[in-house]
């Protein structure tokens, strides 16, 4: 992908040639030289005035290789291949920076894909030690004209196309900015302007760096493509949030054991708070959210993966997804794309929750109503609220959840040479699985429109660590201190602005938004101890 910067070697019948001719002047000598020289040697040494049938350049050049000093050792071109490879292992190993406005990222360039041609760079230095070479005889002609020059070679580089493109890659994930659309700020009853993105053009970016790198030169700018944010200040300056439309509580454990369970919590809600979605617009929390990374603050805690409690960044955001799926159940946004989790979630009811895994996915909802809504999600005290604002709230909404069926879980016993022999550690606690029927029904006024929909719950394997290893009286067992998972039969959740709380005591100030009420029935699968009643468990420890 370079071009050939050190091609060098003089042919000997070229010489030859040219010590025949006759010139008829200093220009013409050197019109037929400057023709005669196809390598790149012709740029690097000036041409002498007459020829001079130099057999052997006896006189060492002074020559440096990318600007450093090269020593020649007559007699012994390992030493100097050695010099010459010592200056060609810097310079892939210094650092190039790659700048896009207002971010600049640093790479070596052998990261970015630099690697240097050993066999030209062999050849070169073959030709410097070789008095007889085409390179040491034009420079000896050079010096006996009076105009002797250092030889400046350059470094023979080449760039490793695959390896460059998936450092690029890695560099635009580093410096590619998602665009922040304008939100409201609902602590200062403002508005928070848009902030725009930016996309770095990989193909372009490698075309610079080929560049860069040929060049020698130690910094690039990026190709970026400017990204707008969809929303702008003055798209929502009017909005109006005078009421409540729907909202949801989930509570967290806001202990120092939990805190960076809390903290991912606080970080994806600050993305979501004071978000505007305007009429028919369908919001995507990925989208919104952004991906829950390291590189954008996220920490490690427990996340459900394929049924099991596991570590992984961001862990928490589901909570935060779920608690804002449930205020936009009950301010009747329509629900355009929602999944369950794997097994039930433990701080929310069973048919509320909604996982999201960045990229694949998400929860989508559509603002139905004529006038822009807006969101506000706050984690404080241990408590997760969403709301969903709007001018005025008249739909009262219900949810009604039914279990149709259990599905017994499996229980599992894992040797574990950590534990000593004869006791055993409960590992996972197993859940059972559910079927379930979910009922929606909005009423305003004198209408009202009923939904449904079905979840299902895998069962969640229970597994036991049973000991295998040497007795230890200081070993202390820590298994999962989850408790039994219990669910009502059938549960009914009202919410709205005529919902009435039996609670309620006369002159109570009116709750924004309106109450919300529940009433349950156990059933079955309510009550404490019943996976042991119902044959799915030998016992609840």
């Amino acid at each position: 992908m370079f071009e050939d910067r050190a091609d060098v070697a003089l042919g000997e019948s070229v010489v030859s040639k040219l010590h025949l001719l006759r010139p008829r002047g200093r220009r013409d000598l050197v019109r037929i030289l400057v023709c005669s020289l196809v390598g790149g040697f012709a740029g690097w040494v000036a041409i002498p005035g007459r020829p001079m049938p130099i057999a052997e350049a006896v006189i060492l050049p002074e020559v440096t290789l990318d600007g450093k000093p090269l020593p020649i050792v007559e007699g012994d071109p390992a030493k100097t291949l050695r010099a010459a490879r010592t200056i060609a292992r810097a310079y892939v190993s210094s650092e190039l920076s790659i700048a896009v406005p207002g971010a600049t990222i640093t790479r070596s360039r052998e990261d970015l894909g630099a690697r240097v041609e050993h066999d030209r760079l062999a050849s070169l230095v073959s030709q410097l030690v070789d008095r007889r070479s085409a390179m040491r005889r034009a420079h000896a002609q050079h010096a006996a004209a009076g105009v002797a020059r250092p030889l400046a070679l350059p470094l023979p580089v080449t760039i490793d196309g695959e390896r460059a493109l998936s450092a690029l890659l890695d560099v635009k994930d580093d410096l590619d900015k998602v665009p922040v659309d304008a939100r409201l700020d609902l602590a200062r009853r403002e508005v928070a302007p848009e902030e725009n993105g930016r996309r770095v053009d990989v193909y372009a970016t490698l075309a610079r760096l080929d560049a860069a790198l040929a060049r020698g030169d130690g910094a690039l700018e990026a190709v970026v493509e400017n990204v707008p944010a969809a929303r702008t200040a003055a798209s929502i300056g009017d909005v109006e949030i005078d009421d409540v439309l729907g909202y949801f509580e989930t509570r967290y454990a806001p202990d120092r054991k939990h805190a960076d369970r809390t903290f991912n919590l606080r970080l994806a809600a600050s993305k979501l708070d004071g978000h505007v979605i305007m009429p028919g617009e369908i919001f995507d929390f990925n989208e919104v959210v952004g991906p829950r990374s390291e590189a954008n603050g996220y920490k490690v805690a427990p996340v459900i993966a394929q049924g099991e409690l596991v570590d992984g960044i961001g862990g928490g955001t589901c909570q935060i997804s779920g608690t804002l799926h449930g205020a936009a159940y009950f301010a009747g946004l329509d629900v355009v794309e929602r999944r369950p989790h794997s097994r039930p979630s433990f701080y929310i009811k069973m048919g509320m929750d909604a996982t999201v895994v960045y990229p694949t996915i998400t929860l989508r909802l559509r603002n139905p109503f004529s006038h822009p809504i807006v969101l506000h999600q706050t984690v404080e005290n241990g408590i997760v609220r969403a709301e969903i604002l709007g001018p005025k709230r008249t739909r009262d909404v219900t949810f009604v959840r039914k279990i149709n069926d259990v599905v017994p879980f499996v229980e599992t016993e894992k040797p574990d040479p950590k534990i000593p022999k004869g006791q055993r550690v409960l590992s996972q606690r197993g859940i059972p699985g559910f079927k379930l029927t979910r009922y929606r029904i909005l009423r305003d006024g004198a209408f009202a429109v009923r939904e449904h929909d079905t979840d299902t719950y895998p069962p969640t394997a229970q597994i036991w660590r049973v000991g295998t290893g040497e007795d230890d009286p200081k070993f202390v067992a820590a298994g999962d201190d989850h408790p039994e998972y219990v669910a009502d039969e059938y549960l009914s959740i009202s919410q709205g602005p005529t919902v009435v709380d039996p609670r309620a005591k006369p002159g109570d100030d009116a709750r924004a938004g309106g109450a919300m009420v529940e009433s349950r029935v156990a059933g079955r699968y309510g009550t404490r101890g019943w996976t042991v009643r119902e044959g799915f468990a030998k016992r609840v420890d």
